[in-house]
């Protein structure tokens, strides 16, 4: 099963200049090395010919070797399955076409030309090739007549997420690349053949080009230039390839190599495809011509192992400097948002509940952020830490040293006694630690702060997290309630980087603070200590976060299906967990997400921090009593 994955192959073969048989030959044998491997193979521009033979392109000789030569590796591939694109000029009605050449199986399924022809600086193509611009119609080679023009879509027979389209060189780089229409129609993988000469900084922006194309079009964008072996009469070429997929560069080769290069990367035409039906100003667009749909046939490739890179933490930059980045803007926009509440409301003070834990942690110091930017001393803030039955002598220390050091008002307010007297109210036993004894805890801390905030004229601040929301792990009217939840989108795998960035950031005391709520194991703390040490580890009991995070963010952002998400997390996970433990925490966090959706449905305000949220009232729109039995189902028929 492929799970919607092509896999595509840039090559940069390394070209002799008008040594028309020996490029014959590379192309060949990379087609037959590569099959099997991928489905596709794109080559660069004019890359039988070489794309640096000047007046030698007009010559007959040339022309007619070229065309034989397009029959010889037709007939070379012809027991290959892959789909392969080669440049060549091709002759039709008595003008010359920069042209691209689609090929399978020993197959010409059609010739694409080139709409932009260049004439500016180090280029002057009119001199030798016409624009293709508009042509709809059939071209002869070789005694075959077959497709010709600049309306062609090529498509895996009724698999519209596998159709690719066209383009060549400067057609990218012009103020409308054809492959805007030609995704608009519905192609899916864009492939350029181009010849890009080298100069000081245009390797970046080259890039930068694929990955914006491969944004606005929402596709995949495989690029192949023109390599070291072409004539440095005037230019020196690099043999750039480059993948990219919806503005993600996913594989890049080196440059200046007289071996040649390859890139070799998956695309995920079915994270297209979600892409495009969410994103309804794309589902608006229309390309404003008619194509000709060519299909093509599936390749034998097997993509049970991925070459492309799976992030195990989705959420999270893996480069620091993004990620520090990262960091300071999202409490950016979390202070900001608060700080607009309480402008809004006229209240200058904020209450939050503290445990020596993440979620509190990261609450608080985005809220000490918030009263500093609306010119509010710290003493604005009221910290309370209120210790009950599972509270530890670590966590406590670390709330009310963390507090001191932030010159925050603080309060202490034990529970215990007050909680017992409600399990004597309800007839309760004590010592019977099951639900009822873990929520009395925390909807006797939530009356507590939202009494406090009353009293003080304060807004009470929520300290639950993206991925508590999503599992449902919090107490209904408990935890899961206060006036405004100011880390409601920010999952549990970046809330420790957020702390270990401020903690980088500060004095040495709250650094070593910071430090010590890093390294303790996240837990609610409502079941008694195990001799001292925390005896309600969350992770036990609903599994990892980095794995519940990794599902979330590819069920909600990427729609994938539970099948395809287990793939992917045992691709990235592979060296951290067994198949059959990531398949357990799975089928859990899909029963719990649907269960417990009926406490998001009526969650705080709280500001949108990136791509994934719960809101009810933004992204996520769910009936309270929707079944995910058919999540679950494709799981059990997967194993």
């Amino acid at each position: 099963m492929d799970y919607d994955f092509v896999k595509a192959a840039a090559v940069s073969i390394p070209v002799t200049v008008a040594g028309i048989n020996e490029n014959t030959k590379q192309i060949i044998e990379h087609i037959r090395r590569l099959d099997k491997e991928v489905q596709f193979i794109v080559f660069p521009e004019l890359c039988i010919t070489a794309y640096t033979c000047a007046d030698l392109l007009i010559q007959d000789t040339l022309l007619k070797a070229s065309e034989k030569a397009l029959g010889e590796i037709m007939h070379g591939t012809r027991y290959t399955s892959a789909v392969a694109l080669v440049g060549l000029p091709v002759l039709r009605k008595n003008k010359l076409y920069n042209a691209a050449a689609v090929l399978q199986s020993g197959k010409l399924l059609g010739v694409v030309p080139k709409t932009y022809i260049p004439n500016y600086g180090e280029y002057y193509e009119k001199r030798w090739f016409v624009s293709g611009s508009g042509i709809s119609g059939e071209v002869d080679i070789n005694g075959e007549s077959v497709p010709f023009g600049d309306d062609l879509l090529f498509t895996e027979g009724d698999n519209g997420s596998k159709t690719f389209a066209v383009e060549i060189c400067e057609d990218l780089w012009a103020i409308e690349p054809p492959s805007g229409k030609y995704a608009a129609a519905g192609a899916h993988l864009i492939f350029n053949l181009s010849a890009s000469n080298e100069l000081v900084g245009k390797s970046e922006y080259r890039k930068e080009l694929v990955a914006s194309q491969s944004a606005r079009a929402i596709c995949g964008y495989v690029y192949a230039s023109a390599g070291s072996g072409e004539s440095t009469t005037d230019l020196v070429f690099g043999g750039h390839c480059i993948v990219a997929e919806n503005g993600r560069i996913l594989s890049e080769s080196g440059r200046f190599s007289f071996e040649g290069n390859t890139v070799i990367t998956e695309i995920d035409t079915g994270l297209l495809a979600h892409d495009r039906r969410r994103n309804d100003v794309f589902g608006s667009r229309h390309s404003g011509k008619s194509f000709r749909e060519i299909n093509y046939l599936p390749a034998e490739t097997d993509i049970s192992r991925l070459n492309r890179y799976i992030d195990p933490h989705p959420f999270v930059p893996s480069d620091p400097e993004k990620r520090e980045k990262r960091c300071r803007e999202i409490l950016d926009i979390q202070s900001i948002g608060l700080a607009k509440r309480m402008r809004h409301t006229g209240i200058n003070k904020l209450v939050l509940g503290i445990s020596g834990g993440l979620d509190s942690t990261l609450a608080l110091l985005a809220s000490y952020e918030a009263v500093k930017k609306l010119g509010f001393g710290e003493e604005n803030i009221i910290a309370v830490t209120m210790p009950g039955f599972g509270t530890t002598g670590r966590t406590f220390k670390n709330a009310t040293t963390l507090a001191g050091l932030l010159g925050t008002e603080f309060m202490e307010i034990d529970i215990t006694e007050s909680c017992r007297q409600h399990f004597r109210n309800i007839g309760h036993d004590e010592n019977t630690h099951d639900l009822t004894f873990e929520n009395v805890q925390a909807r006797e801390r939530t009356r507590i702060l939202m009494d406090i905030a009353g009293k003080e004229r304060a807004l009470v601040v929520g300290t639950g997290d993206l991925s508590e929301l999503a599992l449902g792990w919090a107490t209904y009217n408990g935890d899961h309630m206060s006036m405004y939840g100011i880390n409601c989108s920010v999952p549990k795998t970046l809330v420790k980087y957020i702390v270990d960035y401020i903690a980088d950031n500060s004095p040495k005391e709250i650094k070593k603070v910071l430090k010590d709520i890093l390294d303790t194991p996240v837990s609610p703390e409502l079941l008694p200590p195990s001799e001292g040490d925390i005896a309600q580890i969350t992770e036990d009991i609903v599994g990892p976060y980095e794995l519940h995070d990794f599902f979330l963010f590819n069920f909600m952002r990427n729609g994938y299906s539970p099948d395809k998400i287990l793939f992917l997390a045992e691709n990235a996970f592979a060296d951290k967990y067994e198949p059959v433990e990531i398949r357990s925490w799975l089928k859990i966090f899909f029963k719990r997400f649907f269960a417990q959706q009926f406490k998001r449905s009526c969650i705080p305000d709280g500001p949108k921090i990136g791509s994934v949220s719960l809101s009810p009232r933004g992204d996520w729109r769910m009936p309270s009593d929707a079944t995910g039995k058919s999540w679950i189902d494709r799981l059990e028929e997967d194993s």
